[in-house]
């Protein structure tokens, strides 16, 4: 057992156990009383259920991430990379098309095994809290769809990174940051218009009193708005939710149809005041600038430990190449990778105050904002009282009450 596989094995246990510490002390603040804010909207019968839908979530997360677990170390250290590594090598291929197939047989293999677990989740958790609205046959559709993306976007980018690691020397990390960038670049241009499209219908808010409001919204805040488009989320969900996607001309703002139907027209522009302020706000291109130098300094470190033959031994492999040298080092990276979602974490819930902060001024109405996340939280039988560890840890969003409360608090 050497350095790395020390490394590695002590940072994936000790991210179990403190995924299991966090999970245990937000159980425990399922017991919290309703919180004051909330008695106008919360019965005390969907309270419970809203505890009940946390802690039945947190379970199944914990059986989920230990199966997980326990899968990934019993394939390890009884030498399946080895195993598979020996069997695709036998038919003969070069580096790149072995590469291609050997990552792609894992993932296949990694969504097969949680298939059932996905399953579970869709139609037993989501069904039996009257959220999943997803068909068996949409549930399939959505399998192929992604499968086949991935086949078409993940390939050839896949087959660039092995190629320029093979055969551009010294450079090629930095030739793969260049065409990383760009193809991240390209994809969230073209997602919204092409690849969105392909897993739900975005139909454009038709004329009327909600969609003259957003656009003399729009318009008061200098925001470039042609349209907003309503989302058929209906389809898998009762949950409701609204987001911001692309740039340029491509840039789309999509309501959830659920939310339409759940909210007055001014909580509506609200919530749409919000993700116009993480645009104006410049979150989503520090996001973007973010995103494209965490993938630089990930290639450079990545140059560096491919030509480490103690990482090769640590998976008892008895071949060094490119394409396992990927995946072993993103487990060695998974120390620095918990670490820096961590900071991505604190760093997305301040930039969800500020857009909180955003919309309640510009619209000059508080309240409504205030009012779409109480409805909100209620739809989606949010926690009102995570544990703060668990927050730090997993939450991107702040915490319903403590958003509310920052709102209250401007004056």
């Amino acid at each position: 057992m050497n350095i790395y596989t020390i490394i590695i094995l002590v940072a994936l246990l000790a991210e179990y156990v403190l995924g299991l510490i966090a999970d245990y002390l937000n159980i425990r603040t399922l017991g919290e009383p309703l919180p004051a804010e909330f008695e106008s909207v919360y019965g005390s019968d969907a309270y419970k259920k809203s505890q009940s839908y946390t802690h039945t979530r947190t379970i199944f997360g914990i059986i989920t991430s230990t199966f997980g677990l326990i899968a990934i170390i019993a394939f390890w250290f009884l030498h399946g990379f080895n195993w598979l590594d020996r069997i695709l090598r036998s038919w003969g291929f070069g580096e790149i098309w072995t590469g291609l197939f050997y990552i792609g047989l894992l993932l296949l293999a990694r969504s097969i095994l949680f298939l059932p677990f996905s399953i579970y989740s869709t139609f037993v958790i989501e069904e039996k809290f009257g959220f999943n609205k997803t068909t068996s046959k949409t549930f399939v559709t959505d399998l192929i769809k992604g499968f086949l993306l991935a086949i078409a976007l993940g390939g050839p980018l896949l087959a660039g990174i092995l190629a320029f690691f093979a055969y551009a020397g010294s450079m090629a990390w930095l030739y793969c940051w260049i065409v990383a960038a760009v193809f991240t670049l390209v994809v969230q241009f073209v997602a919204p218009a092409w690849i969105m499209p392909l897993f739900n219908k975005f139909t454009p808010l038709e004329d009327g009193d909600l969609k003259r409001s957003i656009l003399s919204y729009a318009e008061s805040v200098k925001f470039s708005l042609q349209n907003v488009f309503v989302m058929d989320g209906s389809k898998r969900s009762s949950k409701s939710n609204a987001f911001f996607s692309g740039f340029g001309k491509n840039k789309r703002i999509a309501l959830f149809d659920t939310l339409v139907q759940k909210h007055t027209v001014a909580e509506l522009v609200a919530v749409l005041a919000h993700e116009i302020g993480h645009y104006k706000k410049k979150h989503i291109i520090q996001g973007l600038v973010t995103s494209i130098l965490h993938m630089g300094i990930l290639f450079f470190l990545l140059s560096i430990f491919l030509k480490e033959a103690e990482l090769f031994h640590a998976f008892f492999m008895e071949h060094t190449s490119i394409y396992t040298g990927l995946i072993f080092f993103g487990m060695l990276y998974t120390p620095i990778e918990f670490v820096l979602s961590i900071v991505l974490h604190v760093i997305s819930r301040k930039h969800e105050y500020e857009a909180d902060r955003w919309a309640a001024e510009t619209t000059g109405q508080p309240q409504s904002m205030i009012d779409a996340l109480k409805k909100l939280s209620v739809d989606n039988l949010s926690h009102l009282t995570p544990h703060r560890l668990y927050v730090f840890l997993n939450y991107s969003h702040p915490p319903v009450l403590q958003r509310i409360r920052a709102i209250q608090s401007i004056r």
